[in-house]
């Protein structure tokens, strides 16, 4: 398939109107159907790819949302750089509802969800001590402040199986571990990503504080959506200004990740 994006966005409902002089395409995998169509369009004069990460309607749940097919049509849509814009919780008493987190750190608390293109023909071990491009996150800490939000450079992921969110003990261990945020979607979204040498930036809005750190019944899904629709507007608008800031010309280290090995 012709290259028709650059930049890709994985995100949830508020970005469908993300892009300027839109369509959409279908685009088929060796893993089945992307979570949806994707659609093409422009940024600032960027060309961006914009996949719906739970489907339109959210009809894909955390556990469900068919990772790979997601990744392998961006990349085959000629995408090489990621913006992933996420819903988290807390973990910090001191990151309340409405901070931004960029995270450069991540912890697989997942289950049973395949985590990589090679799983066949032979062994290949891809570096992912940082699993996030630190062009990508440079960018998006400096684009945010400049854009006055209150941006934290750097934190832990934690990414959780779902559907269900944490119990109380789970939360308190996972924060007494000092991690940063807590979600979902995060993996395997970017380790996939690397394993085709994409550029991978997660964008975390916090939108609770996770059961753990606070009294009461803990998170709920209403609260969590609520919070995320009154907030996607603003979010929306700084993945844009994220997005048409991006280099380039990519000299990360996320670039050259499968330089040397050799691939099924």
């Amino acid at each position: 398939m012709a290259e028709l994006a650059e930049i890709g966005v994985i995100g949830g409902s508020g970005f469908y109107s993300l892009l300027e002089d839109a369509e959409e395409v279908a685009v088929d995998t060796p893993y089945g159907p992307p979570s949806d169509r994707i659609t093409l369009g422009r940024i600032g004069g960027r060309s961006v790819a914009f996949l719906p990460r739970h489907g339109r309607g959210h009809v894909h749940p955390p556990h469900r949302i068919p990772y790979r097919a997601n990744i392998w049509a961006l990349h085959s849509l000629g995408v090489r750089q990621v913006l992933a814009p996420n819903a988290v919780g807390s973990l910090r008493t001191e990151y309340g509802p409405g901070t931004l987190v960029i995270p450069d750190q991540l912890v697989d608390r997942t289950s049973g969800r395949i985590q990589t293109f090679y799983d066949t023909g032979g062994a290949v071990h891809v570096p992912f001590a940082d699993p996030y491009c630190p062009h990508g996150r440079a960018t998006a800490v400096r684009v945010a402040r400049e854009a006055g939000w209150e941006t934290v450079d750097g934190g832990t992921m934690v990414v959780i199986e779902g559907p269900r969110f944490s119990t109380r003990a789970e939360s308190q261990w996972y924060a007494s571990a000092g991690w940063t945020v807590i979600g979902m979607t995060g993996h395997p979204e970017a380790v996939l990503a690397r394993e085709l040498a994409i550029c991978y930036t997660s964008i975390c809005l916090v939108t609770d504080r996770d059961a753990g750190i606070e009294a009461g019944q803990g998170v709920t899904q209403q609260e969590v959506l609520a919070f995320f629709r009154a907030h996607a507007g603003r979010l929306r608008a700084l993945t844009k200004e994220i997005a048409a800031a991006l280099p380039a010309e990519r000299t990360c280290p996320c670039a050259t990740a499968l330089d040397g090995m050799k691939l099924p």
